[in-house]
């Protein structure tokens, strides 16, 4: 049976949507497993991030990775604009 998520992230600006954009594509284009597949895609100034996966153990571990990347990219940000 296949697992899916997907999640709707909206960020405050459409710069900040295309470099997390362009920052995961590489990781999504070559998954480092066959167990799970991730999709990204713009929608205004959301991030849809969808993911299949063979089991819900793959499921849980490409959705935490994904949203530690995206938070880490984010801290990033937060750390640029007070410089």
């Amino acid at each position: 049976m296949k697992m899916k998520a997907t999640v709707h992230l909206k960020f405050p600006s459409e710069k900040q949507l295309g470099t997390v954009l362009h920052s995961l594509k590489p990781e999504a284009e070559r998954p480092a497993t066959t167990r799970s597949r991730t999709r990204l895609k713009k929608e205004n100034r959301f991030l849809v991030l969808s993911i299949e996966a063979t089991d819900t153990i793959a499921l849980r571990a490409s959705l935490n990775a994904y949203l530690r990347w995206i938070n880490s990219i984010l801290d990033v940000f937060d750390v640029l604009k007070t410089r």
